[in-house]
Formats: structure tokens, sequence, C-alpha cells
């Protein structure tokens, strides 16, 4: 309630779009367009920006970050080049520039649009969609799958040559580290560290002050039953031991979690020490202390306060709570067959000791590097690599290295 400026968003029929639906077999792209726009231009009334038309001044995205990132950028911060239009050299992209230079480019579009004496965008102005191919069924016979057989695969070849006959097939058969057979104490659960809430990204939002003010701590998410079987309730600290370390948190009772499991959200927790700068809206102030034999502790000096900057909402802050860290106490644990981090910890709940503190976080690095070399054994004692690769060459990743870096030195 601080905002300096609340902006609506145009949505449905007060904006642009693309769309395109698994309505059938064919590909087909439709747009979509503001009513009220595309009305003025019919009659012949030049429209620079939706908001001038649309009702309440409504912006439409699209237009809106293009302009707020042209007028942030005086020329010499390198913004404004992804936001030139391909048609006026030096100048800023317009919403139809932006939507013409798209359709320039769908195959077939073009020629259909030159066959009525229009152009691409004029065409879907017109029309609103346009089929690309009537049908799909038949792509994997033209181009086959991105497998080595071509096919679409359940027996999997390259499941067996890299040491794993027994997942040739799909099936369910695999117990994790946190399978409730392997949850065998009273007070052993499976601790989900990476759900998400909705007013953050990662952590990345934590400077967006709005955001922060909603939300900004992490409690630990309990059903009933577990907390009367621990007996605790709302508020009470819980001692969270993962296999190299603890973390001190406040619990939070809700039927919103399976009994056996508990919660303690992505984004919140972060730190930082008294000689660290940055933002603050979202950091408790830590003392990082040496306990000797690999321990480390790090013990919350102070939650989050107002200070004082060019902003003046800094100096408005009302929560000190800034959440707990609970990253550091989860063990690497890389799975053996794809190498992707196993988020999900086996973690034992008890009362805090009397010099266990809320937001107090011990880590033994010690236990965390014998503790990974213990996972990535499991990976060593079965896998083989064929033709020496590392991974399967025809398995697609966002980011692949160089392909010489796929094989395992001789």
């Amino acid at each position: 309630f601080f905002a300096d400026y609340v902006l609506p968003m145009g949505h449905a029929s007060e904006r642009h779009d693309i769309n395109s639906y698994a309505t059938s077999a064919g590909k087909w792209v439709a747009f979509r367009q503001p009513v009220l726009r595309e009305y003025a231009r019919r009659e012949g009334r030049e429209v620079e920006f939706t908001h001038e038309v649309n009702p309440g001044e409504v912006w439409e995205e699209d237009e809106f970050w293009n302009e707020l990132s042209w007028r942030i950028d005086d020329g010499t911060m390198g913004i404004r080049e992804h936001f030139m239009s391909p048609y006026r050299e030096g100048e800023r992209i317009t919403i139809d520039e932006y939507y013409q230079y798209t359709f320039e480019r769908v195959p077939g579009l073009p020629e259909a649009a030159a066959e009525e004496g229009l152009d691409a965008l004029g065409y879907m102005r017109k029309h609103g969609a346009f089929l690309i191919e009537d049908a799909n069924y038949s792509k994997h016979e033209e181009e086959g799958w991105p497998t080595p057989s071509g096919k679409q695969e359940l027996y999997s070849q390259t499941m067996i040559e890299f040491g794993y006959p027994e997942h040739a097939i799909p099936h369910y058969r695999i117990r994790s580290h946190v399978h409730p057979d392997n949850l065998q104490g009273e007070d052993e659960y499976c601790l989900l560290p990476n759900f998400r809430l909705p007013q953050h990204i990662h952590s990345r939002s934590a400077n967006a002050k709005w955001l922060v003010e909603i939300a900004h701590r992490n409690p630990i998410w309990i059903h009933p039953k577990d907390a009367a079987r621990l007996g605790v309730s709302e508020g009470d600290l819980l001692k969270i031991e993962t296999e190299i370390g603890w973390f001190v948190d406040k619990v939070w009772v809700t039927e919103g979690i399976k009994p056996g499991v508990v919660g303690c959200s992505h984004h919140i927790g972060r730190w930082r020490r008294s000689q660290d700068r940055g933002n603050r809206f979202l950091t408790n102030e830590v003392a990082i202390e040496n306990l000797g034999g690999g321990r480390m502790r790090m013990r919350t000096v102070s939650g989050v306060e107002p200070w004082k900057s060019d902003d003046p909402d800094t100096n408005r802050i009302w929560w000190r709570d800034g959440g707990v860290h609970q990253n550091i106490t989860h063990a690497v644990q890389p799975d053996p067959i794809s190498g992707a981090h196993c988020w999900l910890q086996k973690v034992r709940l008890s009362r805090p000791g009397p010099d266990e503190k809320y937001g107090d976080v011990e880590v033994d690095t010690n236990k965390s590097f014998e503790y990974y070399k213990r996972w990535n054994e499991m990976a060593k004692q079965r896998e083989t690599h064929p033709r020496g690769e590392r991974r399967p060459l025809w398995m697609k990743r966002p980011l692949p290295p160089r392909k010489e870096h796929w094989f395992m030195p001789e």
C-alpha cells in the first residue's frame, strides 16, 4: 500500500496475443487483438499505444515493457539495441512492427497474405488465424524420434549400455532415500525444502519490496497429527537435523501437508554478515563461527530492520523476521543415474537444546564431503561408459558442452 503507481495490465480483448492450442492434429497460429484499438484503426484513427483507447487507460504488457526498457536507457547502456525496429534504423519497435516481424516468419503465411494483396500482419488482422499444416500425425515417420532407434522407446538399450539393465523398461520399483521404508524412526521425516510460494521467484525477488512484505518467513509446515505426536504447537521451535547439520525453525501447523512430510519453503532465509552490503528487505544479519573439526555455526544477530536510503520505503519496513537459512544443511545428493541433485532430505525432528535458538544453523563440512562421496560412489559402482561417453550423446541438454567434453579422458 506504499506503491506510487498501480498499473492495470490488459487481458483478453485489451491486448495482442499469439495463440495455438492442441485442438486438432494440425499446426496453426491465431492472433488475438485489442478490440478498441483495431476498431480505431478501421475508423481511420491513428493510435500509438493501446492504452489510448482501452477502457481505464489499460496498458498492454508488450508495449509497456518495450517502452519502459527504451526509456531506461539513454543510449549508453546497451538495452535499447534489444528493442530496435527491424524496419526503421535507430527507432524503437512498435507493437505493429513486433507482430509484423513475427508473422513474416510463419511458414506459408506471407505467401497466403500476398494472394489477397495483404502483408502478413494485415492477413492476421483480417482472418485472426492461419493453418500452417493440416495434420502432424506422420512427423515421426518423416523425421524419426530423437532416440538411437528413431522410435519412441519403452525399452531402452541406452540404460543397459550405461550399466542399469533393470531400468531398461519404466517402472516404479525404485525406493529413494526418503521412501517411507527408509524412514524408520518415529522422529524421521521427509523434508520438502523446495516448494514455492506464489509471491517469490527463487530468491531473485528478494529486492521486490512489496512481495517481501507479503511473504518473508519460512516456518516448518507440519500436519496436526505429527505436531500432536511431537508435542508442538503453532509458533513452537523445532530442530530439523539433516545428514550433515541442523537448523532451528518455527512450527506452522497445517493440514496443507501430508502426515510424515514436513516442508520449509524455498526463497527465504537470506543472510548477510555485518560487513556485507546490498539489499536488506529479506536478509538477517548473522555471525558465522568456526566450532572446529569442520563444524560451522551461523547465528542470527538481528532480523530485518528499516534503514534510510533514497527510497523512503526502506524506512517503513515493519517486519523483523527474515526466515531461516536451510540450504547449507542440505547434503549434496547427486542422483546416480541422471546426476541431478536430489532435493528431498531425510531429517530427524526434535526440540532444540537450551543453547539452540531460532535461526541457528550448524553444518559439519567433513560430514558433508563424506556423504557426497558415498552418493557419488553409488554411480561409480554401477555405471559403464560405452564408447567412452560420460552421458548418452543423444539426450538433449539445455546447455550442452562441446562434443569433445562428453567423453571420458583416456
